[in-house]
């Protein structure tokens, strides 16, 4: 059987097992009923639902659009059936609690399995990604009657949620919300406003959807303190758990992306009036947790689908990538340099050196960014199942650090490597005879959603940086200095050394950023700051890879090895570029006035 081209389950190996040892995870209770084979044989069933079930759909939903017809939205039938699948196998409960119906699976192999199903058909993913992080949040945050309620039949398959933030008016600037609740006299609250961009906001898929809304309760402090949570259902369930009253949200309209054209973008009202539960108008909601902490507790959700779209993009871009490899392979084109005589036989494109080049580019993009997103899913079994309190706090500093990191960088370099990809297949790149247009369009909206690259970069310099005096960045520099430490002495020792170079310098131009005296001139450039940051972390995880290869001499290691190779001389040069310009405070594009552009 040919290896898949939609992610390779060799370097899931050698992740999982070779270099994190999720082996060593199960001698943690949580985790005491699992081994290596029940790990292996969920990555067995993923790997075959996406490839059967996930990716034969993936361009029908692509040209087949969602449509609103009569105010409902039609999906193409293979969405549902795919989605019944995969919730009837019990991937959707995969990490979750017994209680729940769940397998407990730590979230490192929870990632990895779902990252078969983000690289085989990303807009039929969306739904249950969304569900799933709708869950954890209600989980983490809810009362017993929302988690009785609400969880089990999102677990299950059978409801599907949704994060309800942006408005039209104020985009990702949550502080100019203008969704209102007003509380009633039995504990519950109407909301009325408007709501846009939200990602599975309608369909006919399940019988309910459960919306997770951001909204402002009269009398309270403006800006984001004053933000709510509410639980708002499409259809209010009845005390015994069937379903009761449509309550008032109304699907108001599909925005229509350039890609993810599989997954329902929509234009919600709340209180329009259409529906009126309990006979008057209003979207009925339940308040989560506390009132005004609505953003603390969203965070919650929005920080995994940021480390989510993290994994999103790089699996379409290892996707991407894997395409490109098998057309550079089969694919006969030209001549090498030395070889001028016209009448021997055209080479394999993969043998002409600059497609190499790409491929190798690629290559270290999109296993970094794998690596990356599984680290940090690493880091959230650290933060729940270490056995001491030191150890959980450390693991969850790093996470909060690298989370930018995680979100960003894959969007920037998966793109790059779906570019790549489109480049290595010549003319018939950018037709739709190959998929790999589609990749790249999908893969476009990752570095906008879920927080632009502009605000990944104002959250790790301004705050994660910074906070707790600097202990993130100090802990992220000792993690680093750890690995190097081990890597001295080795074929590896110049790469240590670099890198060390680049954290010093890092941890100076921080400094220099943060003793400017005025924080526009310290944030003007906050995403050259995430850049850098990014390239130094990834940087990292290459030697990691690397001294986890051992002396192993197999094609795939020897490969690990050349991307580890091209990343330190390719690419973390650039990395003092990006730092020169923040070491000199730059003013340029701050001084620029609008009228000159």
């Amino acid at each position: 059987m040919p290896p898949s081209l939609i992610l390779s389950r060799r370097d899931l190996e050698f992740l999982l097992h070779e270099w994190l040892d999720v082996e060593g995870l199960v001698e943690r209770p949580r985790y005491a009923e699992h081994s290596r084979e029940t790990f292996d044989a969920v990555l067995d069933l993923a790997e075959r639902i996406a490839t059967e079930h996930f990716a034969p759909h993936n361009r029908t939903a692509d040209e087949h659009e969602p449509r609103m017809v009569d105010g409902r939205v039609q999906l193409v039938p293979e969405v549902a059936d795919a989605l019944r699948v995969f919730a009837d196998a019990g991937l959707m409960a995969g990490e979750f609690d017994e209680e729940y119906g769940g397998m407990q699976l730590p979230h490192t192999v929870g990632q990895a399995v779902f990252a078969w199903f983000k690289a085989a058909n990303v807009g039929t993913a969306a739904y249950p990604f969304l569900t799933m992080a709708n869950a954890r949040l209600l989980l983490a945050h809810g009362s017993e009657e929302q988690k009785a309620t609400y969880v089990r039949p999102m677990v299950e398959g059978r409801w599907f949620g949704t994060m309800a933030l942006s408005e039209p008016q104020a985009g990702s600037s949550l502080a100019d919300i203008t969704t209102r609740a007003e509380r009633q006299d039995d504990g519950s609250y109407r909301l009325t406003g408007n709501k846009t961009w939200i990602s599975a906001g309608d369909h006919e898929l399940t019988e309910n959807i459960v919306h997770l809304v951001l909204a402002k309760v009269p009398g309270g402090p403006p800006g984001v303190k004053g933000i709510s949570l509410f639980v708002v259902p499409k259809v209010l369930p009845a005390g015994d758990g069937s379903l009761g009253e449509r309550n008032d949200v109304v699907l108001a309209g599909l925005n229509h992306k350039m890609g993810y054209r599989g997954t329902t973008n929509t234009l919600l009202n709340f209180g329009e009036g259409v529906h009126t539960p309990g006979g008057r108008a209003g979207a009925v909601g339940f308040l989560v947790g506390e009132e005004h902490r609505g953003l603390t507790y969203m965070f919650t959700m929005m920080n995994e689908a940021r480390i989510g779209v993290g994994m999103g993009a790089t699996a379409l871009g290892y996707t991407g990538y894997l395409h490109a490899l098998e057309y550079a392979r089969t694919r006969t084109q030209g001549r090498p340099p030395t070889d001028r005589d016209p009448t021997t036989p055209p080479v394999r494109i993969v043998e002409h050196t600059d497609v190499r080049r790409m491929l190798l580019a690629a290559k270290s993009y999109v296993e970094g960014g794998l690596a990356l997103g599984l680290y940090c899913a690493r880091l959230v079994d650290e933060e729940q199942t270490a056995e001491s309190t030191d150890d959980r706090g450390r693991a969850r500093l790093l996470l909060e650090v690298l989370t930018p990191i995680a979100k960003s960088w894959p969007s920037q370099w998966g793109l790059v490597a779906d570019d790549l990809a489109i480049q290595v297949h010549g003319g018939y790149g950018y037709t739709r005879d190959h998929a790999v247009e589609q990749f790249y369009r999908d893969n476009r909206l990752n570095p906008i959603h879920e927080g632009t690259a502009g605000i990944q970069g104002l959250d790790l310099l301004g705050r994660k940086v910074v906070m707790q005096g600097g202990a993130g960045l100090v802990l992220l520099g000792e993690t680093i200095a750890a690995t190097t430490a081990r890597a001295a002495g080795t074929e590896w020792a110049a790469h240590a050394a670099d890198l060390d170079a680049l954290v010093a310098r890092l941890g100076a131009v921080t400094a220099t950023l943060w003793g400017a005296g005025d924080p526009a001139v310290t944030l003007a450039n906050a995403t050259y700051y995430l850049e850098a940051a990014g390239h130094v972390v990834v940087g990292w995880l290459w030697l990691e890879q690397a001294l986890a290869t051992g002396g192993r001499t197999s094609d795939f290691h020897e490969g690990k090895r050349a991307a580890a190779r091209y990343f330190h001389r390719y690419e973390l040069p650039t990395v003092h570029t990006r730092l020169d310009l923040l070491e000199s405070l730059d003013r340029t594009v701050l001084d620029t006035p609008e009228r000159w552009l």
